[in-house]
Protein backbone atom coordinates (compact mmCIF):
# COMPACT_ATOMS: atom_id res chain seq x y z
CA UNK A 1 0.00 0.00 0.00
CA UNK A 2 1.45 3.20 -0.81
CA UNK A 3 1.72 5.81 1.94
CA UNK A 4 -1.34 8.10 3.46
CA UNK A 5 -0.12 11.47 4.96
CA UNK A 6 -1.75 13.29 7.67
CA UNK A 7 -0.61 17.03 7.94
CA UNK A 8 -0.09 18.31 11.29
CA UNK A 9 -1.90 21.73 12.27
CA UNK A 10 0.93 23.92 11.99
CA UNK A 11 1.19 22.50 8.49
CA UNK A 12 0.52 24.98 5.61
CA UNK A 13 -2.47 23.26 3.67
CA UNK A 14 -0.18 24.46 0.53
CA UNK A 15 1.62 20.99 1.10
CA UNK A 16 -1.87 19.25 0.61
CA UNK A 17 -3.32 21.65 -2.51
CA UNK A 18 0.63 21.10 -3.88
CA UNK A 19 0.51 17.00 -3.39
CA UNK A 20 -2.62 17.16 -5.12
CA UNK A 21 -1.66 19.15 -8.18
CA UNK A 22 1.41 16.59 -8.25
CA UNK A 23 -0.30 13.34 -8.21
CA UNK A 24 -3.86 13.60 -7.20
CA UNK A 25 -3.90 9.86 -6.00
CA UNK A 26 -2.02 10.40 -2.77
CA UNK A 27 -4.08 10.56 0.24
CA UNK A 28 -3.41 12.64 2.39
CA UNK A 29 -5.32 14.47 4.89
CA UNK A 30 -5.02 17.73 6.82
CA UNK A 31 -6.16 17.97 11.01
CA UNK A 32 -9.57 19.35 10.63
CA UNK A 33 -10.34 17.26 7.82
CA UNK A 34 -13.89 14.75 7.86
CA UNK A 35 -12.44 11.75 8.53
CA UNK A 36 -9.36 12.97 10.48
CA UNK A 37 -8.60 14.51 13.52
CA UNK A 38 -10.56 17.49 14.55
CA UNK A 39 -8.31 20.55 15.02
CA UNK A 40 -7.29 21.28 18.41
CA UNK A 41 -7.06 17.42 19.10
CA UNK A 42 -4.48 16.80 21.62
CA UNK A 43 -0.90 14.91 20.72
CA UNK A 44 -1.71 11.78 22.43
CA UNK A 45 -4.85 11.44 20.98
CA UNK A 46 -3.46 12.54 17.21
CA UNK A 47 -1.06 9.29 18.16
CA UNK A 48 -3.90 6.88 18.91
CA UNK A 49 -5.49 7.94 15.60
CA UNK A 50 -2.51 7.03 13.48
CA UNK A 51 -2.17 4.02 15.38
CA UNK A 52 -5.42 2.72 14.48
CA UNK A 53 -5.66 4.90 10.80
CA UNK A 54 -1.83 3.75 9.44
CA UNK A 55 -1.25 7.10 8.02
CA UNK A 56 1.77 9.03 8.71
CA UNK A 57 2.14 12.40 10.65
CA UNK A 58 3.68 15.29 9.07
CA UNK A 59 4.54 17.86 11.48
CA UNK A 60 7.20 20.28 12.86
CA UNK A 61 5.90 19.64 16.09
CA UNK A 62 9.21 19.48 17.84
CA UNK A 63 8.00 21.17 21.09
CA UNK A 64 5.47 18.82 22.46
CA UNK A 65 5.38 15.83 20.07
CA UNK A 66 8.66 13.73 20.92
CA UNK A 67 7.55 13.89 24.31
CA UNK A 68 3.93 12.65 24.10
CA UNK A 69 5.58 10.29 21.33
CA UNK A 70 7.61 8.15 23.78
CA UNK A 71 5.08 7.92 26.22
CA UNK A 72 2.44 6.60 24.03
CA UNK A 73 5.71 4.20 23.42
CA UNK A 74 6.22 3.65 26.73
CA UNK A 75 2.37 2.59 26.96
CA UNK A 76 3.13 -0.36 24.40
CA UNK A 77 1.57 1.80 21.18
CA UNK A 78 2.77 2.26 17.78
CA UNK A 79 2.71 4.17 15.17
CA UNK A 80 2.67 4.36 11.51
CA UNK A 81 5.45 6.83 10.76
CA UNK A 82 6.24 10.79 11.39
CA UNK A 83 8.27 12.39 9.04
CA UNK A 84 9.08 15.81 10.80
CA UNK A 85 10.18 18.66 8.58
CA UNK A 86 13.28 20.46 9.14
CA UNK A 87 13.35 24.62 9.95
CA UNK A 88 13.24 26.91 7.25
CA UNK A 89 12.24 24.22 4.56
CA UNK A 90 10.31 25.42 1.58
CA UNK A 91 6.90 24.40 0.49
CA UNK A 92 8.12 23.07 -2.53
CA UNK A 93 10.58 20.95 -0.68
CA UNK A 94 8.23 19.54 1.97
CA UNK A 95 5.98 18.65 -1.57
CA UNK A 96 9.19 17.12 -3.28
CA UNK A 97 10.20 15.11 -0.27
CA UNK A 98 6.96 13.63 0.22
CA UNK A 99 6.15 13.12 -3.66
CA UNK A 100 9.25 11.02 -3.99
CA UNK A 101 8.61 9.16 -0.33
CA UNK A 102 5.45 8.40 -1.71
CA UNK A 103 6.57 6.95 -4.83
CA UNK A 104 9.54 4.69 -3.78
CA UNK A 105 7.50 3.81 -0.73
CA UNK A 106 5.29 1.75 0.97
CA UNK A 107 3.44 2.35 3.81
CA UNK A 108 4.89 -0.78 6.26
CA UNK A 109 7.84 1.02 5.29
CA UNK A 110 7.39 4.01 7.50
CA UNK A 111 6.12 1.43 10.15
CA UNK A 112 7.83 2.72 13.72
CA UNK A 113 10.33 5.23 11.98
CA UNK A 114 10.78 8.76 12.40
CA UNK A 115 12.54 11.10 9.46
CA UNK A 116 13.29 14.12 8.96
CA UNK A 117 12.12 16.33 5.84
CA UNK A 118 13.20 16.94 3.13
Amino acid sequence: MKPRFLLDENVSLAVRSQLKRTEATIDVLAIGDPGAPGKGTSDPDILLWLEASTYILVTENRRTMPSHLARHYEEGHSISGILWIRPRSSIGQIVEALFQLWLSSTQEQFQHRNEFIP
